[in-house]
């Protein structure tokens, strides 16, 4: 078994052109299938698998991974230009996306390759749609603390999973589960992944949290009760779990500060507009300059903020030593989610009173900028990671 580099050892589909051809194409899928819907599908708590199914067509949900497994070949920049695009129309599809995306990385870097062959063309196709299962209810970004168990039954083959997973995104939705479990003793080492299928007896989604924002992206605990997994189904060697938890993290962080760059440039366009048309003293808002100065603060933070991930994402693409690329990932994080919390308030501070109803969308907006500080690791998390790294 080896593990195999993402991107992979091939050729990168990276030509100017391709990039060129990929980003409009991203830009019309988010016009025409994104935009129109996001207020009525949020309103309504409606998961969109069938606008993913349209990405996953378009080759959205697999674009940094191998072009052998039907992967689009490309780096991490890459990858997150696209998502930032998604995010801007629709926040809850630019995750579900960095959902998936992110549910493919233990087969695709750590999978033997006939897992590979066998899992990932459905999986980069997005016929088949994934999630992890990390977090537990007494184990967030403390993952060494993990409870859930899996034990090995050598006559049967198979492993049995007890535990619950909580805040599991695409709960309900999902076709596939990385299981995060503990196969061998305490700490990092006895962790260990299991590709679990959703329909398994055994596995049972609970009811769905009922969030402030990005409602049609479906939240749930994911209780365990003996459900049983072929060993066949282990990614990587047991004890691999905290590795390919790293490396999930990573690449979480920087989807997650992609998300909000997209959402916080949503904002300022959205502010822009508005503040040109809305007129008070008999001229637009914007010409004054309180309003007009923190216009351009909002401007230069996301400006600021889409840097940083952009730097964050060569470190990974170029293979630069996994310490700076966590550190990187978290900076960019941090700041990239401070600055969506921030710029959308801002947002609804330059719309008045008309920021505050649901006739504008920076109301939702706002609310769902308070979701990316908190996921895949809080800020005081990224602090804490960003120390250590001094």
């Amino acid at each position: 078994m080896t593990d195999l580099p993402l991107v992979a050892d091939g050729p990168r589909i990276s030509t100017k052109e391709a990039v060129r051809e990929l980003l409009a194409l991203a830009e019309e899928l988010a016009d025409k299938e994104l935009a129109p819907n996001a207020d009525k599908f949020e309103a309504q708590s409606h998961f969109p698998r069938e606008i993913l199914d349209t990405l996953g067509r378009a080759g959205l949900l697999s674009l940094p991974y191998p072009a052998e497994y039907g992967g689009g070949g490309l780096g991490y920049e890459e990858y997150l230009t696209v998502l930032e695009i998604l995010a801007r129309r629709w926040l809850a599809v630019a995750q579900s996306v960095n959902i998936h995306v992110l549910s493919c990385y233990p087969v695709a870097a750590y999978g033997t390759d006939r897992q590979r062959e066998r899992w990932l063309p459905d999986m980069l196709g997005g016929q088949r749609l994934g999630a992890n299962c990390i977090s537990e209810a007494e184990a967030g970004s403390d993952i060494s603390a993990l409870a859930c168990t899996a034990r090995l039954d050598r006559e049967q083959d198979t492993y049995t999973l007890q535990g619950t997973k909580s805040w599991i995104s695409h709960a309900g939705q999902a076709d596939f589960y990385n299981i995060f479990c503990r196969t061998g003793g305490e700490g990092a080492r006895g962790l260990s992944v299991l590709l679990t299928a959703a329909d398994t007896p055994g596995l049972v989604v609970q009811g769905l949290e009922k969030k402030m924002g990005a409602r049609s992206s479906p939240t749930a605990a994911i209780a365990l009760d003996g459900a049983q997994v072929p060993a066949e189904r282990l990614i990587g060697r047991p004890g691999k779990g905290f590795l390919i938890a790293t490396g999930l993290f990573d690449r979480g962080r920087l989807g997650i500060a992609t998300c909000a760059v997209g959402l916080a440039a949503a904002a300022v366009d959205y502010a822009v507009a508005y503040t040109k048309t809305r007129r008070q003293f008999g001229r637009p808002v914007a010409d004054f300059q309180g309003l007009a100065f923190m216009l351009a603060d909002m401007s230069t933070q996301v400006a600021a903020a889409r840097a940083l991930v952009r730097e964050a994402a060569q470190a990974l693409d170029r293979g630069a030593a996994p310490s700076a690329v966590t550190a990187a990932a978290a900076r960019a994080k941090l700041f990239a989610t401070d600055t969506a919390m921030r710029v959308t308030t801002d947002a609804v501070q330059a719309l008045g009173a008309y920021g505050y109803v649901q006739d504008h969308p920076v109301e939702r907006w706002m609310r769902e900028a308070k979701l990316l500080q908190i996921i895949e690791g809080t800020n005081q998390i990224q602090r804490v990671v960003i120390a250590r790294s001094l």
